[in-house]
């Protein structure tokens, strides 16, 4: 089982950059595809990107292609997101999961642990 906390979150201007972090607990954090999801008020929770256990391969969602950046590092057990040239639209909880599955899963059905969330929310 691993457990989940998500930090980094906060209020920013449109254009502007802000760095997720997620810290994991439990030995085996590395065996785990980690992955960040978002949901902002009134809609579904959406995929955002997917990092695999070793960190070698990662997949995004359309919309984030080259201005989000997923990264691992296993020996401290954190999972990060870094995203860039931030838009009004990019407002919402972003959520830290982590799933045994192997492949790069943008399905939130396939992810077993969630963190609480951290809110992002950029201004016009």
């Amino acid at each position: 089982q691993v457990q989940l906390v998500e930090s980094g979150g906060g209020l920013v201007q449109a254009g502007g950059s802000l760095r997720l972090s997620c810290a994991a607990s439990g030995r085996t954090f590395s065996s785990y595809t980690m992955a960040w999801f978002r949901q902002a008020p009134g809609k579904e929770r959406e995929f955002v990107a997917v990092i695999s256990w070793r960190g070698g391969s990662t997949y995004y969602a359309d919309s984030k292609k080259g201005r989000f950046t997923i990264s691992r590092d296993n020996a401290k057990n954190t999972v990060s997101l870094q995203m860039n040239s931030l838009k009004p639209e990019d407002t919402a909880v972003y959520y830290c999961a982590a799933t045994r599955f192997l492949g790069l899963s943008s399905s939130s059905h396939d992810y077993d642990y969630w963190g609480q969330g951290t809110q992002v929310t950029v201004s016009s």
